[in-house]
């Protein structure tokens, strides 16, 4: 595993984190063993950074109870990130974000699941957010607590994430950024760069599609991917991708070659990023790891531009 450092927090991070989302059953059904054990792997392998969020899991907040067991006797020796924003929503009955105390009892029940006594990053989770008023200055509340280390948001918007940053506080963004979709090279990376803002890296293997293991043909049975089938919402954005990753074939092995290269490209760019992808398993967290364990060279980067 490479280590580079985060922004302006100073840290030394691995350039592959895991993402927790694929913890909590909205993904398919996983088991608290196999959730233990994903999270222990990865720790094992190399990562230093976990990522998750108060609305992630079926019920809601899942994946932050089965992260924060899964970290226990570990918790001091890496950096953990969750995100706030989303807690009710999609069960009807969104927690309102209208009031400095609104904010941190967000955040203090994302500590109490999580079993720690601080957030080493803590991002809002509202990506079109128009007034960030209420979350700089619950999070600098949360900091003055000792609580909080460093904040910032996860957005695909440059305009949401420079309005989050105008006082300059903002330390960290995620950004989804792939093969697939690298909108983010235009101008967003470049500002973060210049920012000295730390990028995490989200949907890097673009849910899972940079496997190449489906086609036009494949049948999603899990909540989060249920647009992509037939006569579904998402339909027409899944059978343009699909068609991308069956160009990139041409170049680069569908499977474990085509995940490591994907992996590589995304924690190349300049801006430094960190990977988050998910994993469901012990051996898939192994796997994201190891790719972890080298940078593309601008050449090798543009013949996987597609």
């Amino acid at each position: 595993m490479l280590y580079r450092n985060f922004g302006k927090t100073g840290w030394q991070v691995g350039t592959v984190g895991l993402g927790t989302w694929n913890i909590g059953n909205q993904w398919g059904v996983v088991d608290e063993e196999t959730a233990f054990a994903t999270v222990r792997a990865a720790f094992n392998a190399g990562m230093n950074l976990f990522d998750t969020a108060e609305s992630y899991g079926l019920p809601n907040g899942l994946s932050e109870e089965r992260l924060g067991r899964a970290l226990t006797g570990i918790r001091h020796r890496v950096y953990l990130v969750s995100k706030i924003g989303n807690w009710g929503k999609r069960t009807g009955g969104g927690m309102p974000k209208d009031t400095v105390d609104q904010i941190r009892i967000c955040a203090h029940a994302s500590l109490h699941r999580l079993r720690t006594d601080w957030h080493d990053v803590l991002l809002c989770h509202e990506g079109d957010l128009e007034d960030p008023t209420v979350y700089l200055e619950g999070f600098a509340a949360l900091v003055a607590e000792g609580r909080l280390r460093y904040y910032g948001i996860s957005t695909n918007s440059l305009e949401v994430l420079k309005n989050f940053n105008r006082d300059g506080n903002c330390a960290v963004v995620q950004v989804d950024y792939s093969l697939l979709n690298r909108q983010a090279e235009e101008a967003f990376l470049p500002y973060c760069e210049q920012e000295g803002i730390a990028v995490m890296v989200r949907g890097p293997l673009a849910k899972g599609l940079l496997s190449g293991r489906y086609d036009i043909d494949s049948v999603f049975a899990d909540d989060v991917r249920a647009g992509f089938n037939r006569d579904q919402g998402q339909r027409a954005v899944y059978e343009a991708q699909v068609a991308q990753v069956a160009k990139l074939s041409e170049v680069v092995a569908p499977g474990a070659e085509m995940v490591e290269k994907a992996l590589q490209y995304a924690l190349s760019h300049p801006a430094r990023p960190v990977v988050i992808p998910g994993a469901k398993s012990p051996t898939q967290a192994g796997a994201n790891a190891a790719a972890g364990g080298a940078e593309l060279s601008m050449e090798e980067c543009e013949r996987l531009r597609i």
